[in-house]
């Protein structure tokens, strides 16, 4: 009798956690995204129809192809309809707002600054990444501070914004400024061997990649190349990964895509250990008295406090997840933006000869100094127009985890939206009509970019922790560089943005280098 009981009691049981599964997955994959629909239907947010279960991923990826299959004809800044094809199909449509789906995650475009605005500044605490954007970095970047929310965002952004901050951050230039050199020396010696054309991205993804090892984990690149390497390879199947349709559970199935991403993450995380218990090993055995006042320092002393009365600790997992996303983001986005603006130099050589003759003035041929930087002022022009144009990261996700009030919108719990940056920079609305054109000049009073509502590192609480440090070191690199060389773009330079996670040429930028002191 008792097992009956007992047989009958598990019974139930299962079969409430099925029934419960059950709910939970109905729930995700249609009633709550059927209920949004609906909520935005309502206030006259419409969107081109969704496939059963993938959306509209098919008729994005579709349109993508065709845009990108063949390369510009021209170096044209014009290439909203190449990297955006659905957005320009679509707010044709459907107008500056509308509902598109990435699977069974509804999605909604906004572009209107003042709605912009109001969510990354007001709502920035109820508002982050969806599970089906945490699912796409999991193994890439995993719930590191790109990726938290809430609390434990808020969380880890305390804990790491001591080192881009103030005295620290000046720290760095020194250091910036030494991988610098290194890197022109190289490209001295191989002018001297008889080459004549480089492609610039390789030199900056070294040499970013060289600074942040240096500044945050006491490492150079030759010790964190192949992190590097992976990183790379993990980011490209991630970007992969995002043009298909998540289910729960199916990371788990033994696919080639899961088996091959499993192994490049593990393979990352190894060497991230050995990193992390060389430092460990340093304080147990009394070589140091502390884990270092870098990055990865700060991330270890957290570590060793005690969980505090808010419920948040730091574990190794979550350290290796910070140090993987601040080794990407922490060199990714500068060198993209260091190539662009090389790129955009080398095919305006007015330009180059005006930046050129400022940074002489103020620098007087050597290295700038930090506080030298804030009267590069041309420089300064150029980095932003190049960030309007190229800006690293084309689109701005957050989701709602609250029912909020925007403008005169009524947004639904679970609704993601996302802000097309590269649309809103390129707008002739917003920015006139040589909206396409390469004009440093438009920033050239200080209070343009931020009234004409320009986002590259976002906005607001939650806006890019490392925004000054990559400025200041664009700036130091930039200005070393054109006090060097001249450079233009070579013939065999073909323009094709393209974006993997990230705005990126295709092909690499091609330029022809000369050094200054040659006849």
């Amino acid at each position: 009798m008792e097992l009956v009981v007992m047989f009958t009691s598990i019974l139930v049981i299962s079969l409430f956690f099925i029934l419960k599964i059950v709910y939970e997955t109905v729930s995700c994959y249609w009633l709550t995204p059927r209920r949004i629909k609906k909520t935005m239907e309502k206030q006259g947010v419409r969107g081109p129809k969704p496939r059963f279960l993938v959306g509209n991923i098919l008729d994005m990826a579709a349109l993508v192809a065709k845009s990108t299959a063949a390369d510009m004809d021209s170096i044209s800044h014009d290439i909203v309809g190449r990297l955006l094809p659905h957005y320009v199909a679509w707010s044709e449509s459907y107008g500056k707002r509308f509902i598109y789906w990435n699977g069974v995650e509804p999605r909604m475009c906004l572009t209107e600054t003042d709605l912009i605005k109001e969510l990354l500044s007001k709502y920035s605490t109820i508002s982050g990444k969806s599970w089906l954007q945490q699912q796409g970095s999991k193994h890439f970047i995993g719930r590191g501070l790109l990726m938290a929310n809430g609390d434990d965002w808020y969380h880890q952004r305390h804990i790491v914004a001591p080192a881009f901050m103030g005295d620290k951050l000046k720290s760095y230039a020194g250091y910036m400024v030494d991988c610098t050199k290194q890197m022109l020396e190289s490209l001295e010696n191989a002018v001297g061997k008889g080459e004549t054309e480089f492609e610039i991205g390789e030199h900056m993804t070294r040499l970013t990649a060289d600074i942040i090892s240096r500044t945050e984990f006491d490492s150079n690149y030759e010790k964190g190349k192949q992190i590097f390497h992976l990183l790379t390879l993990l980011q490209h199947l991630c970007a992969r990964a995002t043009r298909h349709l998540c289910f729960p559970g199916s990371r788990f199935l033994p696919s080639k895509y899961n088996r091959e991403i499993k192994s490049l993450k593990m393979e990352v995380e190894r060497l991230l250990m050995e990193i992390i218990q060389s430092r460990k090993d340093g304080v147990e055995i009394g070589r140091s008295s502390s884990y270092g006042n870098d990055l990865l320092g700060m991330l270890l002393n957290e570590m060793q406090k005690k969980r505090s009365g808010n419920g948040f600790s730091l574990n190794l997992q979550l350290i290796m997840d910070e140090c993987k996303t601040f080794f990407f983001a922490g060199h990714e986005t500068t060198a993209l933006l260091l190539t662009w603006t090389v790129m955009l130099l080398a095919s305006n050589p007015s330009w180059q000869e005006r930046v050129r003759a400022q940074v002489k003035e103020v620098c007087g041929g050597g290295a700038p100094s930090v506080e030298q930087l804030s009267k590069l002022t041309l420089l300064n022009m150029v980095i932003n127009e190049s960030l309007r144009l190229y800006p690293p990261a084309s689109l701005l996700p957050r989701m709602a985890f609250e029912d909020i009030k925007l403008g005169d919108l009524h947004i639904p719990k679970g609704l993601s939206i996302w802000i097309p940056v590269l649309a809103i920079h390129h707008s002739e609305e917003i920015w006139g009509k040589d909206v396409n054109e390469f004009n440093p000049d438009r920033f050239a009073s200080r209070s343009s970019g931020s009234s004409r509502h320009f986002i590259p590192f976002a906005a607001g609480p939650r806006n890019c922790i490392g925004q000054a440090f990559a400025l200041m070191e664009a700036k130091i690199i930039l200005a070393m560089l054109v006090s060097r060389f001249s450079f233009t773009i070579s013939e065999n330079y073909r323009h094709a943005p393209v974006v993997v996670l990230t705005m990126k040429p295709k092909y690499g930028v091609q330029i022809r280098l000369k050094p200054l002191d040659t006849p």
